[in-house]
């Protein structure tokens, strides 16, 4: 009996990539935007349960490495649900719009207008989460829970340098769009997941920094009264080094490197042939039973024929 593994090869998976930047960049704005707050919502959900899961005093002594390692595999179901739901984050559109630029497929300043309305919607959403839901919900309001907030974000904004977070920043989100690449590269709803869980692992496990994420991490702690954190701390070392690294992370170390080895000089199929199903075994076709817009969420979706 031989083994196959049933997923779209990187090339095709490019060609997915290009196709659904081309989608969310031409969308319409209220949808990028309520998209977008969607997409700051569910991440902050993830980030509550990374943080208490953080919440074990004897470990945090302990063997902190081993809590933060068991918060980072609970971490990842936020991306899943996002990419799952074609909800759109910043950190994945710096990718997914720059290989579509990068093909002349979207110009140039409609994938900037994609960054700017992502980036304030995801931040809608998660200061959302984290007044409604997480502050006057009082989640998060007594101790141990508390001082892990306060302290895991006076870890993350304090004690690191603006250079520090912006590497961080890069390492992030090349991670976090490898993941969104495995989610595409996938062909059913398992392989999309496990795809998407060990590259947002990793990111956590390494304690990256997510521009997203930290509206979360960082405005709960100042919700809770955190001393050494103000408003402008957060902006100057939570929101520009750490939007800067991200950019570079997703734009440049995985949409520009991928499409630079796959999309470059015509050397994959177009995205015409992809629609034909030259791209699959004689026995599937492409089917788009997600809706025409949905195309992150439904890449590498296949029905058989008879």
């Amino acid at each position: 009996m031989s083994v196959s593994l049933d997923a779209y090869t990187p090339a095709q998976v490019m060609e997915f990539v290009a196709r659904a930047g081309v989608a969310k960049g031409n969308m319409r704005l209220d949808k990028v935007f309520f998209s977008a707050v969607s997409a700051g919502g569910l991440l902050g959900l993830a980030c509550g349960t990374a943080l208490s899961t953080n919440t074990s005093p004897w470990f945090q002594e302990n063997a902190p490495g081993l809590i933060r390692t068991i918060g980072a595999l609970v971490f990842p179901y936020g991306l899943c649900m996002i990419i799952l739901t074609g909800a759109d984050l910043c950190t994945g559109s710096f990718m997914y719009t720059t290989v579509a630029a990068l093909q002349r497929q979207l110009p140039w300043y409609k994938m900037l207008l994609h960054w700017f309305v992502t980036f304030w919607g995801n931040l809608c959403g998660s200061l959302f989460l984290v007044a409604i839901i997480f502050g006057y919900g009082e989640v998060f309001s007594t101790d141990p829970y508390k001082s892990e907030v306060i302290s895991y974000a006076t870890k993350k904004q304090v004690t690191p340098e603006f250079q520090q977070i912006f590497l961080r920043g890069i390492g992030c989100n090349w991670l976090v769009c490898l993941a969104c690449f495995f989610g595409i590269q996938g062909r059913d709803l398992t392989s999309k997941i496990i795809g998407i869980w060990w590259p947002i692992f990793g990111f956590v496990s390494l304690g990256f920094d997510h521009v997203v994420a930290n509206m979360t991490f960082i405005p709960l702690a100042i919700w809770l009264g955190a001393e050494d954190i103000t408003v402008g701390l957060y902006v100057w070392k939570g929101v520009i080094p750490t939007l800067l690294g991200n950019i570079v992370g997703g734009g440049v170390f995985a949409g520009t490197y991928y499409w630079y080895m796959y999309l470059l000089q015509g050397e994959s199929m177009s995205l015409a042939a992809l629609r034909r199903g030259q791209y699959t075994s004689e026995t599937t076709t492409p089917t788009t039973a997600g809706g025409k817009d949905d195309v992150e969420a439904t890449a590498g979706v296949v029905e058989k024929t008879a």
